[in-house]
């Protein structure tokens, strides 16, 4: 095996741009698996458009929730660093009502005309945050942005616990070309997520990688910082492991 690496810590954007974003749709098992999936996710916290019809959806990636939202008849404003990602949901979406910004995800409020009645911000994009007083930023521009009644929809992972030993190792996913694993080393505030990626260069496998930080938020932690934002908070069992708050203003 030759193995070309690329090891270095980058931001979360960079690490999207250069490492995962020209991946992630496979990562996710293809796009059209992956809205479906969103679509159930969507369907079961029972979300259609009852007062404005306008969601916004932070970290919208390549529309896993976005486009379900459109078709259950929101407005959608799409939120990514990662052009690559927004440049596949404009693809996927078609003529559906989804508008796609490519920027810093707490400054959406910059582009929203009007209050919302939906914010998503879901597939573990909160832990993407650099710290807890940026989350509890979110959070209060979120109650500034919805309306009364509106909801905050939030998933992910609770790295609170630590994994140990080769817990770490996490096989994301592998076909005969390509080759995704991840590692994980926990540190006081964060874990230090380390994505290593092989793909075959005809006869030749090729190893790059790339590490980045995510936050470690416990959900009671969360859950306090929302009701301190003015929010009635239930919390449920998210997909893929993942935790779901939903909160309500």
């Amino acid at each position: 095996m030759s193995l070309w690496s690329n090891d270095r810590m980058s931001s979360v954007t960079e690490h999207y741009a250069t490492h995962l974003g020209p991946v992630y749709a496979w990562m996710a098992g293809g796009v059209d698996a992956a809205v479906a999936r969103g679509a159930k996710e969507i369907e079961a916290l029972g979300l259609v458009p009852r007062l404005t019809g306008h969601a916004v959806d932070l970290g919208a990636g390549f529309g896993m929730h976005s486009i379900p939202l459109a078709r259950r008849g929101f407005t959608v404003l799409a939120i990514d660093t990662c052009g690559e990602l927004l440049q596949t949901l404009r693809q996927a979406a078609g003529d559906l009502p989804i508008r796609t910004v490519e920027g810093d995800l707490l400054a959406f409020g910059r582009h929203v005309d009007g209050l919302s009645e939906l914010i998503l911000c879901m597939g573990d994009t909160l832990t993407h945050l650099p710290d807890f007083a940026t989350v509890e930023a979110l959070f209060n521009s979120a109650a500034q942005q919805l309306c009364a009644g509106g909801k905050l929809a939030l998933t992910f992972r609770d790295y609170s616990t630590p994994l140990r030993g080769e817990q770490r190792f996490i096989p994301v996913r592998s076909d005969a070309g390509r080759i995704l694993t991840c590692v994980l080393e926990y540190e006081d505030e964060h874990v230090l997520v380390q994505d290593l990626l092989h793909e075959l260069d005809g006869t030749t496998w090729r190893q790059r990688v790339s590490s980045y930080r995510k936050l470690r938020i416990d959900p009671a932690r969360a859950i306090a910082m929302l009701e301190s934002s003015g929010f009635t908070v239930q919390r449920s069992a998210g997909a893929a492991g993942m935790v779901c708050l939903v909160a309500s203003i």
